[in-house]
């Protein structure tokens, strides 16, 4: 509302003028009621805006430290309670509180990249429904203590644990060669070295042991088996040594047969039975080395 101002005005050129003319100057009527309606309807928007601020405040939990469950602290930001991230995370250092676990959740998948400055990939940790994928360089499994225990990059795939556990039933596939110092089974379960189609080799530079100190030692194959030294000798140490599917030779003594044998070589190193007699009976049944 304006104050209503007079204005006084003497008209002087006109000769005959009674007195001065009074002229009222302000707002009055339909306008006046307008600006009274249009003050009273930005004042109820302002009270509308201040109930709406404190109410976003008051469910937002809108304090000095932060808002909701995200404080601001001296270190960064701390997250209480479950947090859901809608973009990409960017951080130097995510942990959880004292005591309590960490856990990263997701419909699909987790995936961590590490990038260079050129913001390309260079280690990448992918977990999802079916797999667990990492790729890098080198991938490396340590304990507390710094000790290694399994690494593998593009040359080689190192186990640095003191004993390799393979529990599967079908026990363990090696298309290629294997290096150890040591192979043997659990207490009281069996050992298995076995080629279905290829050969069975096994070299040391220093000898080959085999030993089995509370059962049966065996080996099979189809067609031959070797023993071969080049340098040393072959010792068979036991206090029985059988060799029941060796041929028998033809040559049978006079007199009562004797269930006594000796055993022949011949000269391309094949053995065979013949039945003794009072000399050696091996010159008689060489028609078993043909």
């Amino acid at each position: 509302m304006m104050p209503q101002e007079q204005y006084t005005h003497h008209r002087s050129t006109m000769p005959g003028s009674e007195g001065p003319q009074v002229y009222k100057v302000g707002i009055y009527g339909w306008r006046k009621r307008c600006l009274y309606f249009f003050v009273l309807l930005l004042m109820i928007l302002i009270l509308v805006n201040l109930a709406m601020t404190i109410w976003i405040l008051k469910v937002m939990n809108f304090t000095i430290d932060g808002m909701g469950n995200l404080r601001i602290t001296e270190k960064g930001l701390k997250l209480e309670g479950d947090s859901e991230f809608l973009q990409p995370l960017y951080a130097k250092e995510i942990k959880s509180r004292p005591g309590n676990a960490l856990y990263f959740k997701s419909a699909r998948n987790v995936t961590v990249n590490i990038l260079n400055d050129q913001t390309k990939v260079l280690t990448q940790l992918i977990t999802g429904p079916k797999a667990v994928e990492a790729y890098g360089k080198k991938f490396e499994v340590k304990t507390v203590s710094g000790k290694l225990l399994f690494s593998a990059d593009d040359n080689e795939v190192v186990v640095g644990a003191e004993r390799l556990r393979v529990l599967g039933a079908e026990g363990t596939v090696f298309p290629k060669s294997i290096e150890t110092p040591n192979v043997r089974a659990d207490p009281f379960k069996e050992l298995r070295l076995e080629s279905p189609t290829r050969s069975l080799v096994m070299e040391a530079p220093k000898g080959v042991e085999i030993n089995a100190e509370a059962g049966n030692m065996e080996a099979t194959c189809r067609t031959e088996l070797r023993l071969e030294s080049k340098d040393g000798e072959i010792k068979l140490d036991a206090a029985k040594i059988k060799l029941p599917r060796l041929p028998h030779g033809s040559y049978t003594p006079t007199g009562t047969r004797q269930k006594v044998f000796e055993i022949c070589v011949c000269a391309n190193g094949r053995l065979f039975l013949s039945q003794a007699g009072a000399g050696s009976t091996c010159q008689i049944n060489t028609s078993v080395c043909l």
